[in-house]
């Protein structure tokens, strides 16, 4: 089933963490360094530059005090930019669906947090699977029979990730960011862009090998994880340039913002150039599930109506999902 996209948002909290702050905690770490390895200049976090450099977050559930938004204040945000680009009112949201990688709570459902912030009153509930939290979403909403849905369905992944992260351990410091991205989607009404080919699979084998703690720091299989990403990103790459190139479209890639050096290797491999390439990474980090669709949000108005944008998503469980945006004349 085809899906429409009808606005997306995206929020990106003040308090930057920029290369020379890594310098300043002395775990050994510099600009240099930074950059040869993932290509990553400067990050956001909803945390205080003070809290960090005194604590090093040596408890995650300080940070949750500390944090200066929680994920609904930052969802909050997020799907109110989403729903003004749909052009419609909130109260025509049906539906709030949310996940992510370290959500604030349990029980209740981030998305009833979420809906709460925006006085909402609709079914919310959580779907989530990590870095492709958003894809896994719109991969199932793609299975469900329209007439069986609300017609407008609110989609918010909030990821405030730096507060779980060990800010002494500089191969994880240095690669996070937080943002929420939210999409505003819908399964009858036609919107933008359409979304088509959803792809979503897994490999439980590999479980283990990315992993935050209900209460502890992130932490993961770093080379594992990289030659994994590269390598499915590339595969899920070169078959919609298979299935969905046309010398009428323009097609483009947006992958998960993970580090820099990753897209750049599956550009090379998938020869797209840097026209073609979209990413934020080297200002934003690896904000896990919220990275592409912040992408996207951030070039909402800039997208023509002959483009095509492949979108790849890797991540935790472990999974890997795609999906096109075809766009199309505004409304």
């Amino acid at each position: 089933m085809t899906l429409y996209l009808h606005g997306v948002g995206h929020f990106h909290p003040e308090n930057v963490l920029d290369n020379a702050f890594f310098e300043s905690l002395d775990i050994g770490t510099s600009d240099a360094w930074i950059l040869e390895r993932v290509g990553i200049r400067t990050r956001r976090t909803v945390l205080p530059l003070s809290y960090i450099r005194e604590t090093k977050n040596r408890d995650p559930r300080a940070a949750m005090e500390a944090a200066l938004y929680d994920n609904a204040q930052t969802g909050r945000r997020a799907a109110e930019l989403a729903i003004a680009r749909a052009g419609i009112d909130k109260r025509d949201i049906g539906m709030v669906l949310a996940g992510g990688s370290a959500l604030d709570t349990v029980t209740p459902a981030e998305a009833c947090n979420i809906a709460a912030a925006l006085e909402l009153e609709v079914p919310a509930l959580d779907m989530s699977s990590a870095c492709t939290t958003l894809h896994a979403q719109l991969y199932m909403l793609s299975l469900m029979e329209p007439a069986r849905v609300p017609a407008f369905i609110l989609i918010v992944v909030p990821e405030n990730v730096t507060r779980v992260i060990d800010y002494s351990d500089r191969a994880g410091a240095v690669l996070w960011g937080d943002c929420t991205a939210a999409f505003v989607v819908s399964t009858r009404e036609r919107g933008r862009a359409e979304i088509v080919g959803n792809t979503l699979a897994s490999s439980p084998a590999g479980h283990d090998k990315v992993v935050v703690p209900r209460q502890g720091h992130f932490r993961q299989e770093g080379r594992t994880v990289q030659t994994f990403a590269i390598k499915q990103t590339a595969r899920l790459l070169h078959d919609m340039q298979a299935s969905f190139t046309t010398a009428e479209r323009s097609f483009n890639f947006v992958g998960h913002q993970a580090n820099r050096g990753m897209l750049d290797n599956v550009c090379r491999q998938c020869s797209i150039d840097a026209t073609h390439h979209h990413s934020n990474v080297e200002h934003y980090g690896n904000t896990a599930g919220a990275g592409s669709a912040s992408v996207l949000s951030m070039r909402w108005d800039d997208w023509a109506a002959n483009d095509d944008v492949a979108v790849v998503g890797v991540g935790g469980g472990l999974t890997w999902s795609s999906y096109l945006l075809r766009f199309g004349a505004r409304a």
